[in-house]
Parts: structure tokens; C-alpha cells; sequence
């Protein structure tokens, strides 16, 4: 008999029993049967008052009022066990509902010991092919991570129907256990059991933890098509967003636009994918279509289209999307909020950021970390550490980003005494092993300097953490020790650590800033032995390295072969043929990059603008400007300091101070091209103007803004100004540096005091083959070619390589001292000795050489064997060599090759004028004159500078303008008489025929320099040299007459004309009368 007393015995739980009814003389009455816990049951038994039927007869009954009333959770273990038990020594068989209540159990009491036991009751009594209990077993197998027990369940189930495959995927899933779904979905698939629209949902889902490879991904796509769910959303959706987040937009893309049908799922699947892949424009796009198909937006499209404008820097876009949230509602949403904080933090608007954090409703841990981050970023590290306190006391746990991003704060500002606080958080709440931490931390002590602590600290981490490796390189790298940050590089790897994408450039960029390229090629051979030679990141690097360090051929060659589309890599190659002068390239490729659709990041730009400024393209310029603008670059610095250069170095004066004052934030290298452009178009009044506002402003100068202001006073050979800032170089600690010496060099050269320039050179402790070559080019300008020479043989004695521009130095000084024989050779020597093509300059030397030296039909010959075709300035200095020699032939012949190639230039008619006129070809003369005057073109008139009491005085020939002029014009009388009494007789001026001389007064074909050096004489002290600029050559007649006043006045006289130096003292010019 089962009885009352049995069932208490066995639940060992009270009861209470209220009578329902009677049905009849032979049944017991129903009872209701409840529990203390609430849990309330109907247990109907169906047999006779005094004993029940047999098993068979009543179970099916007993068990299907079981199934039908809710289950009875009993405490304790096995009590379930326990009742199958009595059932079967009561003669009752358990059946298939029976096994489903006990198992129900087993879920709720969480016991696997009581599921096991009934697995195996369920195997034996051969109900083990039953799907329903099978799919419960699994469910329990699962719920207690027994995977391969459920796995098992399902491979011993025959025929398992679609529904349960689904449903056993769906479970695998649940548990992340995405490896194992695709290894059952495959199984599916060759089983030919056909999917559903809810199997392929859920693998997709599967997928995108990164587990299936893209071919795998491609066959699911294939079957959904194949099955007829490709314009599905179940599962277009997870589909686009697969292909999203491994990186395959564009197919995202199709399968968007293939949707007949599109919910908010799909719009919010490609826009984030958009947003997510770097096409941040395409996100922004597609949600304004969306906006106009009546879609409602969910908060999660205004985050991802938040999160595009962030990363594009559109930042009044996305204050525009910020009104469209509070339009619909959506302005409490926490992760829109967040999205929002992001959003003005990145911009600066900090006062916004926490306003919108202020008002929140619900904050989560992402919003104090994006308000931290914010804070951290734009440097307020005080207020994002208050923060962190605020977060804590809010009781909400700081995790690794929020540390990670206080750390960030405090080694941006130097914060090291915050950063040790931080780091003994860290310690105390465990932290301190986290990887993105431990990088923060070993961060915070490299950028605080502090490389002891970050070694010791380094020193304690696990070493098989990569990233610290490479931030102790990228540390090492700032100090410039590279020989540390080497041996770190081959320590690694000897403690089994192979280096990464981010190894590589770390070491790669120490190589680039310390010109270390033979180590750099080194490196760049293991990249290719380790498989990174195609990766994007390491390529970018290496063609930076390439390109700063001269190697452009080969950059160009890693940008060839590489496989991707990156505009890192395409800016860094037009960057490095900008900084390499080959501005004509850069554009090139700029255009090209341009023609296979790679949109140009700000380096592009502002290193396009910076080539069409090297080579004054103004136009163009102009049009590169306005393509950056529309592309959203209108406030950005590089792009408005290359558009200041362009102006500048176009002489575009009051263009350049325009965009020089757009300049929100300007910084030195604003000023430094304001000043440089000025300088090299030959503003260098201006350039020096802006040196000193650039003072006054309180704006620091560094090496680049001496360099340019230096080269501004050489070029107005204002030496008292130029060692002006010569002492502020030294006051500001540059002048121990080469490059300082080197504009010195070039400085005390250009102002004619090549003494001064020689004591510079040979006071510094190590030079640079451009030390040399600007003492070089010194000696050669003041008609010192022996000294020259003597120069160069040392230079080759050291080792050091001679450039194109040592050669233009050695050859010039060949040229103005007659050195025939061993300019040619050393001309010869370029290609032989030192792998060196000529350039056109090169030639013009040469040329020049055997002009000056009368071998004119030598010079003819050269020209026309030459392997380069001859440019103007190679005719025009073979031209001005025929008028000294009277050479009317070759002169003719060089002035037709210079009419064809620059009609519009003056210098050619003056020059054939005087052939004819030194000649007395006087028709001849005319006509040509005639025909400059037809062609409307004017020739530049001579003209004089001098300095006097910090004033620039100009002169003309025959000038009378001066406020001096009549004691100048009377003071000259007086040098000619005194210089006549020695010895000096005046030529006649051999360009006018006898008719013209008698019908003008004769001062007024007195020479410019003439009137400058008597000023000089008259205004300055008798112990300062008289320094005049011309910029014209000096003729004979002027040559021998300062040679005279030079004796008579017992003055030295320094005279820089278009050609070189002339140093005159005691009557005798350096050039010894050679020029």
C-alpha cells in the first residue's frame, strides 16, 4: 500500500490534507497537498481503499496527474531518487513524464550527483532515445559546465530533429562556448540536416567572437542564399554585423542593401559597422537616410553615430545630433550620455562633458571613465582623480580603464608623485598583475623620466608580457641610448619572446630620430625573416624611416608592395620627398594617392602645401588647401602653418600674415614659418620683424628660429644685427650645435667677413659634411679657392663623402681663381671616384671655369657634349664670358638658345647689348635694345646698399636723391683727384658711342657702388670696413678704382656683387684681379 505516512517518510516535509471529494466506493479521496514553502501540488491516486492496482494498470494515471500539476521541489539531495525507488518497490513503473518532474528537480536543486544517477536509470529502462528527456539532460549537463556529457547526450540521440539542433546550439551559445557550436554546426551540415532561419542566427553569433575564419563565414553566407534567407533580417542582421567587426564592410554593405525589409537591428548594425571601420563619413550618412525612411533611432544609433563623429573630430556635427537625442527622448540613456561625454571631452568642451554627467539619472562605471579619460586627456588630472573619488564613494569599482586612464593623466603633466599614489591603489586592491595596467604604470615612469623606477618596476612584471618590452624600447628610444634599446630588443627575443607589429616600430622609430640607418636595415631584414614585411603598421614605419633618412627609392619601393591601401604609409612618403626637397615627387604622388581613392589625412595635406611652397606653386597650393577644408581640416595646425609657409615663401606678404592670424593656437613652428618663408623669398626685413614681435611675445625660439633669422640678416649682409643673434644663441645655450654653426658659417660668410666665418669652423668640436661644405663655399665666394681646395683635400683626408654641394663649392672656387686643370679634374672625380651624377649646376661650374679662364670654344664644346640638355643658366654664363672676352660668335649663338628658352628675361638682351657695344657694333646694339623694348621687357637697374647707423641707404647710377648727395657728389671729386695723383685713370664707358657721352653729364653714369662706398667713407668710423652690396657685377673700371680709394683712404672695403666677395685693402682685391 503507498500511503500518506509513505510519501511524509520520503519528502520528510509536513503536510497538511484537506478532503476534496469522494468519486466512489473504490478510490481514496483527492487530496490537495501543499507545502510550508508555498508550493502547492496535486497528487491524484487512482486504486483501491485498501491496496493499489498493479503497477501497470494505475501508473500511467498516478504519473500523468503528476505531469499535470506543478512540480514539487524537494530539499535535500536525492529525495527524488529516493520516490523512483519506493515507485519501483511498489511495482510502479516510472515513465517518460516521471523522468521529466525528477529532472526538473535536479535543476532547481542544483544537484549534478541526482541528474547522473537518473541518466542512468533513464539508459537502463531504454528511454535514452526519448528527444524530450535528452534535451533536459543536456539542459542540466550544461547549466553545470559538463560539456562533454552533453555533447554525448546529443550524439547518442538518433535523428535529433532541426528544433533540437537549434536548441542545443542555442545552449552552447548561452555558455560562450562558440568553438563548439561551429564544431555542431558543421556536424548539422553533413548530417544534411537543413538549417533554419534561427540555426543560422545563432551560429552567426557564434562567429563573431573570432572564432571562424573568413572563408568559413563566406559558406554560411552561401547557404543562407542557398536556403533562401538572404533577405531575412533574423539573420541579415547578425550577418552584417559579422562582417562589420571582421573588418569586411563592404560585404556588410551588400547585405544591407539587399534587405527588403530592414528594421532598426539592420540600420544600427551598419552604422556602427561604419563606424567601427574607420568610414566614419558612411556611418554619418547612412543615418540621416535612415532618419529620412522614418526609421525611430534606438539609443544605440545615436551612439554609434556619436562615437563616428568623435573619431572624425566632427564635433559641431555631433553637437547637432546631441539636440536631435533630446528631441526624441533619449537624453537619459546611460551609454548615450556616455557616447555624448566622449563626444565633448575629445572636442575640449569639458564644462559640457559635465553637465551631461551632472544630470544623469543612472551612472554606470563606462561613464565616469569616459568623463575621466576626458579630464585625463586634455590634462586636468586633478579634477579626474577627484573624480575617482567621487567613484568610489558612489560605491562604484574602479576598474583597470579607470586607473589606466588616471596614470595617462598623471604622465602627461609629469604627475610622477600622483602616478606612485595610483600605483600603491593598485597594489592594495590587487590590480597590480592586470596587463593594462602594468603598461600604464611602466608608461607613467618613462614619460615622468623616471627610467630607474620604470627599470625596476619593469624588472617585477612577467616577462612574457610583450607590451612593457616595447615600452621599455619606446623609452630607452626618448633618451636616445639606442645601444640600451637594442639590447632590450635582442634580450627578448632570447627569453622566447618574438617581436610583434608594435616591436618593430619601437626600435625602428630610435633608428629614424638617431639616423641610425644601417642598424635600421638590420631590423628591417628580421621584419622580412619574421613575416611583418607586408603588415601595415611595421610598413608605414619603415618607409618613415627610409624617406627622413634619404633612402627614398627604397621607401618607394616598400610602398609598392604593400598590399593595403594605408594613408599613413602614403603620407609618410610624400612627407619625406617635401623634407627632402623633392617637391615635384611629392605632389606626384599626392595626386596619385588622390586617384586610387585614398582619402589624405592632415600629414598629407600639410606636406603637399609644404612641397608647393618649396617649388612656389602658389595655385595649387591654394587648391590643396581648399580640399583639406572640405575635408574637415579647417582648424588644423600643421595644415594652417604649411598654408603660412606657402604665402610666405610665394612673397605673398600680407596673404601670410592672414593665415598666420587664423592661427588659433599658434605654436613655434607658426612663427618659424613666417619667419623662414619670409627669409628665403627675400621678405628678410619682414622675417627680421617677426623674429622680434616673436620675442616679445614671449613665444620661446628654438634652433629653427635662430637658423631663419640668421639667414635673413645674411641675406641683407646686416652682420651688426646678425651677431645680435649670435649672442642670443649662446644666451639660449645653441651655440655648441653643428646646425648652429653651420647658419654661422653661412651668416659671417654672406656679411664678408670670412674671418669670423673661418673661426667658427674651426672652433667647432665635430662637423657635419655641411660645416664643411659652407666654409667651402665661403672660401670659393671670397675668391679664397686655394684655401678652398686645401679644405676639400682635408675634408676627403677624414672620410667624410662629399655631396652635389660640396662639388658646386670646390668648382666655383676653381672657377674664380683660374684653376683650370684642377677643376675639370675634380669635375671628372663626381662620377668616378664618388658615384655622383652631375647636375645642371654642376655644369654651369664648368662652364663658367673655362669662360672666365678665355677657353670659350672649349666651353662651346662642353655644352654640346654634354649628356643633360642645357638649361638658361648654362647659356647665360657662357653668354656673360663672350661679353668680357668680346666673343660676338659664341655670344650670339648663346643668346638665340637663351631667347627661346626665357624671352621675357632682361639679362639676355643687356648682355648681347654690351657685346655689341664693347665691340662698337653700335647698330646692332640698338636693335636689340629695340627689341627689348618692343617685347616689353626692362632691365633691372644697378643697383647699391650700404649700412649706416642701423639704416639701410640705397643707391642708383648716377643717383641724386640722397639727402647727402651734394657732400657725396663733392667727397667724390675729391677720392678721384687723390687716386689720380697715384696712378688711377678712369675708363671710358664703352657702352655709350661718342655722340651719347657728350650729350649726358657725365655723373650720371657714375656707378652705384661708386656713390655707396663715399657715403660709407664719409658717415662711418675710421676703424670699420666699408661693406656694400651690389647686385649687379662689378665692372673694370669700378674694380680698379676701389682698389685706389681702398690705398688712398687707408680703409678696407668689402663689396658683395650678384658673383662674389671682393676684399679690398692697401689696393690690392682678393680676387686678384680675376673675376
Amino acid at each position: 500500500m503507498l500511503t500518506i505516512g509513505d510519501l511524509q517518510k520520503v519528502f520528510k516535509f509536513q503536510w497538511w490534507l484537506a478532503p476534496f471529494h469522494f468519486a466512489g466506493p473504490c478510490q481514496i479521496p483527492c487530496f490537495i497537498i501543499s507545502r510550508e514553502t508555498s508550493h502547492t501540488g496535486l497528487l491524484y491516486f487512482h486504486g483501491n481503499v485498501g491496496k493499489f492496482k498493479s503497477a501497470r494498470s494505475c501508473s500511467t494515471a498516478i504519473w500523468d496527474a503528476l505531469d499535470e500539476s506543478p512540480v514539487i521541489q524537494n530539499e535535500g539531495n536525492g529525495k527524488g531518487i529516493d520516490f523512483l525507488y519506493l515507485m519501483e518497490e511498489r511495482g510502479i513503473r516510472a515513465n517518460v513524464q516521471t523522468y521529466l518532474w525528477l529532472f526538473e528537480g535536479c535543476l532547481n536543486s542544483g544537484s549534478l550527483f541526482d541528474a547522473k544517477k537518473l541518466h542512468a536509470k533513464i539508459f537502463k529502462s531504454g528511454f535514452d532515445c526519448e528527444h524530450v528527456l535528452g534535451s533536459r539532460l543536456i539542459d542540466i549537463y550544461l547549466t553545470h559546465d559538463e560539456i562533454d556529457n552533453a555533447i554525448k547526450v546529443f550524439d547518442d540521440m538518433p535523428s535529433p530533429s532541426v528544433s533540437l539542433w537549434k536548441e542545443v546550439i542555442s545552449r552552447l551559445l548561452s555558455k560562450k562556448l562558440a568553438s563548439q557550436v561551429l564544431a555542431l554546426f558543421s556536424r548539422l551540415i553533413t548530417e544534411n540536416v537543413t538549417p533554419n532561419e534561427s540555426t543560422f542566427a545563432t551560429v552567426l553569433r557564434a562567429c563573431s567572437g573570432g572564432k571562424a575564419s573568413f572563408q568559413f563565414i563566406e559558406q554560411i553566407h552561401g547557404m543562407i542564399i542557398h536556403h533562401g534567407f538572404g533577405s531575412s533580417p533574423l539573420v541579415c542582421n547578425p550577418l552584417i554585423d559579422l562582417y562589420s567587426k571582421t573588418g569586411h564592410v563592404d560585404r556588410a554593405k551588400l547585405v544591407f542593401e539587399r534587405l527588403f525589409l530592414r528594421d532598426s537591428i539592420s540600420w544600427v548594425a551598419m552604422i556602427s559597422g561604419f563606424s567601427q571601420n574607420g568610414r566614419e563619413d558612411e556611418a554619418i550618412l547612412l543615418f540621416c537616410q535612415m532618419h529620412k525612411s522614418a526609421v525611430v533611432p534606438t539609443p544605440y544609433v545615436f551612439s554609434s553615430v556619436l562615437s563616428a563623429c568623435t573619431k572624425i573630430k566632427s564635433f559641431k556635427l555631433g553637437e547637432q545630433f546631441h539636440g536631435f537625442i533630446v528631441k526624441w527622448g533619449l537624453s537619459s540613456e546611460t551609454f548615450v550620455c556616455n557616447a555624448l561625454m566622449t563626444l565633448y571631452s575629445r572636442w575640449g568642451n569639458l564644462i559640457a562633458a559635465e553637465q551631461i554627467f551632472s544630470i544623469m539619472h543612472h551612472r554606470d562605471r563606462i561613464s565616469y571613465n569616459s568623463l575621466i579619460s576626458g579630464l585625463a586627456q586634455c590634462g586636468f588630472s586633478d579634477r579626474a582623480l577627484q573624480l575617482f573619488e567621487e567613484m568610489q564613494l558612489d560605491c562604484m569599482k574602479p576598474d583597470s580603464v579607470t586607473v589606466a586612464s588616471l596614470l595617462s593623466a598623471c604622465a602627461s603633466v609629469g604627475a610622477g608623485h600622483k602616478g606612485k599614489q595610483l600605483h600603491s591603489y593598485v597594489i592594495k586592491t590587487g590590480m597590480s598583475s592586470d596587463l593594462i595596467i602594468e603598461g600604464s604604470l611602466l608608461d607613467l615612469y618613462v614619460k615622468c623620466y623616471d627610467i630607474e623606477t620604470a627599470h625596476e618596476f619593469f624588472l617585477t612584471t612577467e616577462t612574457e608580457n610583450i607590451v612593457l618590452w616595447n615600452v621599455m624600447l619606446v623609452a630607452y628610444g626618448q633618451l636616445g641610448n639606442l645601444s640600451e634599446s637594442y639590447r632590450i630588443f635582442l634580450q627578448m627575443q632570447n627569453e622566447g619572446l618574438m617581436p610583434n607589429q608594435y616591436t618593430y616600430p619601437s626600435i625602428l622609430r630610435t633608428c629614424t630620430s638617431l639616423g641610425a640607418l644601417d642598424l635600421g636595415e638590420q631590423i628591417h631584414t628580421q621584419v622580412i625573416k619574421t613575416g611583418f614585411q607586408f603588415n601595415v603598421y611595421v610598413c608605414s614605419v619603415l618607409i618613415d624611416m627610409y624617406a627622413k633618412l634619404g633612402e627614398l627609392d627604397t621607401a618607394r619601393g616598400i610602398l609598392k608592395r604593400l598590399r593595403e591601401e594605408d594613408v599613413v604609409s602614403w603620407t609618410a612618403m610624400i612627407s619625406g620627398y617635401t623634407q627632402h626637397d623633392f617637391f615635384t615627387e611629392a605632389l606626384k604622388l599626392f595626386q596619385e594617392m588622390e586617384d586610387q581613392g585614398i582619402r589624405s589625412d592632415n600629414i598629407g595635406f600639410s606636406s603637399a602645401i609644404s612641397a608647393c611652397a618649396g617649388i612656389q606653386a602658389l595655385n595649387q597650393g591654394q587648391q590643396i588647401h581648399a580640399q583639406s577644408y572640405v575635408s574637415g581640416y579647417s582648424e588644423d595646425l600643421s595644415i594652417g602653418n604649411a598654408l603660412v609657409s606657402l604665402y610666405a615663401r610665394c612673397g605673398r606678404v600680407q596673404d601670410a600674415y592672414l593665415a598666420f592670424e587664423k592661427i588659433d593656437a599658434k605654436d613655434n613652428i607658426s612663427w618659424n614659418a613666417l619667419i623662414s618663408g619670409f627669409a628665403q623669398s627675400g621678405h628678410c626685413e619682414e622675417a627680421l620683424q617677426v623674429f622680434s614681435q616673436m620675442n616679445q611675445a614671449g613665444v620661446e625660439a628654438n634652433l629653427f628660429t635662430f637658423g631663419s633669422a640668421v639667414s635673413a640678416t645674411a641675406n641683407m649682409a646686416n652682420i651688426k644685427q646678425g651677431k645680435q643673434i649670435h649672442a642670443m644663441m649662446i644666451k639660449n645655450g645653441y651655440d655648441s650645435e653643428i646646425e648652429a654653426s653651420n647658419v654661422l658659417i653661412t651668416l659671417y660668410s654672406k656679411c664678408g667677413s670670412i674671418e669670423d666665418a673661418g673661426r667658427e669652423f674651426f672652433e667647432m668640436p665635430e662637423k657635419s659634411v655641411v660645416s664643411w661644405n659652407a666654409m667651402i663655399t665661403g672660401y670659393s665666394q671670397h675668391g679664397y679657392g686655394s684655401e678652398a681646395v686645401s679644405l676639400f683635400e682635408d675634408m676627403k683626408r677624414l672620410g667624410l663623402r662629399p655631396n652635389h654641394v660640396t662639388f658646386v663649392g670646390v668648382l666655383s672656387a676653381c672657377s674664380h681663381v683660374g684653376l683650370v686643370n684642377e677643376g675639370l679634374s675634380y669635375f671628372n672625380s663626381m662620377s668616378k671616384e664618388h658615384g655622383l651624377v652631375p647636375k645642371p649646376e654642376h655644369y654651369v661650374c664648368v662652364v663658367d671655369l673655362l669662360g672666365r679662364a678665355g677657353l670659350l670654344h672649349h666651353a662651346r664644346e662642353f655644352i654640346e657634349e654634354m649628356p643633360i640638355e642645357p638649361d638658361a643658366m648654362i647659356w647665360r654664363t657662357l653668354l656673360s664670358a663672350c661679353t668680357v672676352r668680346k666673343n660676338i660668335e659664341i655670344g650670339e649663338l648663346a643668346a638665340r638658345h637663351l631667347l627661346e628658352l626665357e624671352p621675357e628675361d632682361s639679362a639676355t638682351y643687356v648682355l648681347l647689348s654690351n657685346i655689341y657695344a664693347v665691340s662698337g657694333k653700335w647698330d646692332y646694339r640698338d636693335r636689340t635694345r629695340q627689341m627689348m623694348k618692343e617685347r616689353g621687357v626692362r632691365k633691372e637697374p644697378g643697383r647699391s646698399w650700404i649700412e649706416v647707423k642701423n639704416s639701410i641707404h640705397a643707391f642708383f647710377v648716377g643717383d641724386r636723391l640722397h639727402p647727402l648727395a651734394e657732400q657725396i657728389y663733392d667727397y667724390l671729386d675729391d677720392l678721384n683727384k687723390r687716386a689720380a695723383e697715384i696712378g688711377y685713370v678712369k675708363e671710358r664707358y664703352n657702352l655709350l658711342n661718342d655722340v651719347e657721352q657728350g650729350e649726358k653729364d657725365p655723373t650720371a653714369y657714375i656707378h652705384s657702388e661708386k656713390l655707396a662706398i663715399t657715403f660709407g667713407l664719409l658717415s662711418l668710423s675710421n676703424t670699420m670696413p666699408v661693406r656694400v652690396i651690389k647686385n649687379l657685377r662689378v665692372c673694370n673700371d669700378c674694380h680698379n678704382w676701389i682698389k685706389f680709394v681702398s690705398k688712398i683712404s687707408n680703409r678696407a672695403i668689402v663689396v658683395r656683387d650678384a658673383y662674389r666677395f671682393h676684399h679690398f685693402e692697401g689696393g690690392v682685391c682678393s680676387c686678384k684681379d680675376y673675376w
